[in-house]
């Protein structure tokens, strides 16, 4: 008899934001290519950026948390939200980070996150299944200097992650933070030309741990935190 191997996300539907992007364009193809159907969220986004049948567009921005939940209203089903959206602001000492910095990172990496989340859930937990995955930094666990502020808006991410994967197991969701490194985009080379490209975390990579923790063979598999740091260990 001939076993024939499905995608492993058929007929799921995946919620992306931030799915424009130096990341972004490697998981929605990712997921794209699992099988998934894929809602893309961006400010920016085009349905040109991804001709497939299987890809919706949907320009917007997870700015308050009216937005996410007008957002997931429009969406309908969602069995997976993979978050991407953040940023980083910082190059200087704690003691000399401004307020508009502090309150950049908390916005765009810790409240955004925040808002979808709890947007999406009520919708998971009616479903009894969900996957939730976000993306954390490595600074979340080894904070190094003027990242303070970026830092602590990252390791509050992990733990609302861990938080949400404890609130929601009697519904058989999972929520899973992933830790890179520095990432080869085309983003962090132009900041940082000098640096030595070969050592950065590829964003296919974690693409496809993404897709992973969204399928079923790892439906065990909540509350983590996982690293993964390319050559830069």
């Amino acid at each position: 008899m001939v076993t024939i191997n499905m995608p492993i996300l058929e007929k799921k539907i995946a919620l992306i934001t931030g799915a424009k992007g130096g990341l972004g364009g490697f998981v929605t193809a990712a997921f794209l290519e699992a099988g998934a159907t894929v809602i893309g969220v961006s400010r920016s986004i085009q349905a040109s950026d991804f001709p497939h049948p299987r890809f919706t567009v949907m320009p917007a921005e997870l700015s308050s948390g009216d937005a996410a939940h007008h957002l997931v209203h429009k969406v309908g089903r969602i069995d997976i939200l993979v978050h991407l959206v953040g940023g980083f602001a910082g190059g200087t000492p704690v003691h000399e980070t401004d307020d508009a910095t502090l309150d950049q990172m908390l916005d765009e990496n810790l409240k955004s996150t925040f808002h979808i989340v709890r947007a999406v859930l009520p919708r998971m937990r009616q479903q009894g299944s969900g996957r939730i995955l976000a993306i954390g930094s490595r600074a979340a666990v080894e904070p190094s200097p003027g990242a303070g502020a970026y830092a602590v808006s990252k390791t509050a991410l992990v733990s609302l992650i861990r938080t949400i994967a404890s609130e929601n197991k009697d519904r058989s969701i999972t929520a899973n933070v992933i830790l890179p490194g520095t990432m080869d985009t085309p983003k962090n080379r132009q900041a940082m030309p000098q640096a030595d490209f070969s050592k950065w975390v590829q964003p296919s990579q974690v693409a496809n741990l993404l897709v992973t923790l969204a399928s079923d063979a790892a439906s065990e598999v909540s509350g983590t935190a996982i690293p993964i740091y390319g050559a830069e260990l």
